[in-house]
């Protein structure tokens, strides 16, 4: 792993290395990109920041506009999320 003392301030803080884009998907910016702690900083982000639950829903929620989930999946995603929130 990296070491503690080498990571960049911004590690692991969602909106900062997977932000909102103006075409409602998220992105890495540039700087993320030539960063070398990007791959652990993104799982970190997606794991420990308490909004990486509402990344998720967006994921779902696209997957059932695409067509590629059906109703009774999406639900049962949204609702395992939901008590995933109520626990935290």
């Amino acid at each position: 792993m990296t070491d503690e003392s080498t990571k960049p301030v911004c590690y692991g803080v969602l909106e900062n290395v997977f932000p909102m884009g103006g075409d409602g998907l998220r992105h890495s910016p540039e700087c993320c990109m030539a960063c070398p702690h990007k791959t652990p900083c993104l799982r970190a982000a997606l794991t420990t920041d308490p909004k990486a639950d509402d990344v998720k829903e967006e994921k779902v929620d696209r997957a059932y506009a695409s067509g590629n989930l059906s109703f009774l999946s999406r639900w049962s995603k949204k609702k395992s999320l939901a008590g995933k929130k109520r626990r935290s």
